[in-house]
């Protein structure tokens, strides 16, 4: 048998699969350049906003003399003028109070649903399991017509609770899927030895399966509050007053003039609007991923 066609050696260690990257021109090809890449196309939208709200009026008008992609002399008067001479500080209340309420609503539902849809064994859980999800598919642009009915009947309409009400209607159906997955990778032995122990489902819920699906609950939580700070469709259709108003509505209405678009504020909304987030993802990013990735895995 020639060495062409010898049989070649399996690989005994996983580390041996990655001898490719060995070399540094390999390694900038398939790793640095394609990250380098991934990075500019993800920082840059945040660059811009960043730019646009501390850049001077004429630097954002006379594109022609300044450079668009620096700033000259920059300045913090526009996001001095949207903290104190507009209700951008009541429209970020107005954000955080219904994104919180709406993601509180959402979670006690989604983790009653996902465990008895999980663990309460029942003829049909997995198509009711199924019917949920499909909930999530259908378009908000849909929905806030019979949305908008209902919330004017209860006379809600131009209040912050007519959000909180219906923001789980588009919350609960991915959650509940998000913590059926998580809920699986749980060991049902130990819902087992509680029952002989003589425990309640309502006991197994909250001292066992709760604490070790913290990192799910997170996950759903942060979906929730994400999902709720970004609306935009049911915040514009069901508030109409300034002092009412959540932040994605209120700086894209209060800021345009006709053709006219006060860019520097608008940019600072947006800036300081993202920023809670921000500091949110940073501090739970890992039990984030952990949770995504326990949920695709079942």
């Amino acid at each position: 048998m020639t060495e062409a066609t010898a049989p070649r050696p399996h690989l005994t260690d996983a580390s041996e699969g990655m001898t490719y990257l060995d070399t540094a021109s390999r390694r900038a090809v398939t790793v640095y350049v394609p990250l380098f890449l991934i990075m500019v196309v993800l920082i840059f939208p945040f660059y811009w906003m960043v730019l646009t709200a501390i850049k001077p009026d004429e630097q954002l008008i006379d594109l022609d003399t300044y450079n668009p992609f620096f700033v000259v002399n920059p300045t913090l008067k526009h996001i001095n003028k949207l903290l104190f001479e507009s209700n951008y500080p009541v429209w970020l209340w107005n954000t955080m109070y219904v994104s919180v309420l709406a993601t509180a609503l959402s979670l006690v539902a989604s983790v009653l649903a996902a465990y008895a849809i999980v663990r309460i064994r029942y003829r049909g859980a997995q198509w009711v399991g199924a019917a949920i999800f499909l909930a999530y598919l259908v378009p908000p642009s849909i929905l806030f017509i019979p949305l908008a009915t209902i919330v004017q009947a209860y006379g809600l309409f131009d209040s912050p609770m007519a959000l909180v009400l219906v923001y789980p209607t588009i919350l609960i159906p991915f959650s509940t899927w998000l913590l059926m997955g998580y809920f699986k990778t749980i060991p049902y032995e130990l819902e087992e030895c509680a029952l002989i122990d003589g425990a309640s489902r309502m006991q197994i819920l909250t001292k066992i399966i709760l604490p070790l699906a913290v990192p799910g609950l997170i996950s759903a939580g942060i979906f929730s509050l994400t999902l709720c700070w970004n609306e935009f469709i049911y915040a514009l259709t069901f508030l109409s007053s300034t002092e009412n108003k959540t932040v994605p509505v209120a700086i894209v209405s209060e800021f345009v003039d006709g053709d006219i678009y006060r860019w520097g504020s608008l940019m600072a909304g947006a800036l300081l609007g993202s920023l809670p987030l921000v500091i949110l993802y940073s501090f739970f990013v890992e039990h984030y991923v952990s949770a995504m990735t326990g949920a695709v895995k079942e």
